[in-house]
Formats: C-alpha cells, structure tokens, sequence
C-alpha cells in the first residue's frame, strides 16, 4: 500500500471545490478514488484515468466526477502524490 502525499496546491484546490455547492460530495468520492490509487487496483473505466503530456508528462489525471479532475503521479512502488483537484479549465488541462 502507497503512502499518499497531499501537495499545497492540492490542498488548497480541494478546498475550493469543496465549498461549492455541486461538489459537497467530494469527500466520499475522493476518498474512493484514492483507496484504489493506493492499492494499485484499476480506477472504473468512467474515470477516465490517462497518462498526461507535455509539461505533465510523468503525471496522470482521473475523473473524480464528470466535471472534477484529479492530478495525480505514483512515486516508485510506495508514494501517492496529489497535486491539483478541479476543472480542465481550472487546471488548465
């Protein structure tokens, strides 16, 4: 099992999102996203989990919810590491 590391930036983004009123069920669902990131299980096809490119390469990203993305990369075989929650236009992605 991965030991998650939670960045500033993540930190702050999931504070905002989960201050608005769509997103109040953020937790229950992040929360889930993660115990099949830490265990290294496959996330269900509707998150959408893919490899990013470019300045993101190394990083990937999963649909907590339609509109709610999250930033992700696995570090050797024992770090989670969240970086960014929110939008594709949040995150500018």
């Amino acid at each position: 099992m991965r030991r998650i590391k939670f960045s500033h930036t993540f930190k702050r983004d999931f504070r905002r999102v989960k201050s608005q009123s769509p997103h109040r069920d953020i937790d229950s669902l992040l929360k889930t996203t993660m115990d099949l990131l830490v265990t290294d299980m496959p996330l269900p096809a509707s998150c959408v989990d893919h490899a990013l490119k470019g300045k993101l390469k190394g990083y990937r990203d999963c649909h907590i919810k339609p509109d709610v993305v999250l930033i992700y990369r696995k570090q050797g075989n024992d770090v989670l590491e969240l970086v960014r929650l929110g939008s594709h236009s949040e995150l500018g992605i």
